[in-house]
């Protein structure tokens, strides 16, 4: 770890803070260091948790949302129907 200097720090100001590497032209995004542990378990390849428990809680938002309205199961009738 290090500790930013004055300009880095005045650059976290931007709305994307763009770091780019002299040596190798490339470029790194800066993000607080919450920001990124929510980041990476939203994209973490191997996430803890199966995504079947994620499922009542999908159910729950989608009844919320109104999907569970009798008037919306026209949707089931739009699907491709199996040979």
């Amino acid at each position: 770890m290090f500790e930013l200097t004055e300009e880095q720090r005045r650059e976290l100001s931007s709305p994307e803070p763009v770091a780019i590497d002299p040596q190798t032209k490339k470029k790194y995004v800066l993000v607080q260091a919450e920001v990124f542990q929510r980041l990476r378990n939203l994209l973490a390849l191997e996430p803890d948790i199966p995504i079947s428990e994620a499922y009542p809680l999908m159910d729950e938002v989608a009844a919320k949302a109104g999907w569970d309205d009798p008037a919306m199961d026209i949707y089931n009738d739009l699907a491709p129907k199996q040979p």
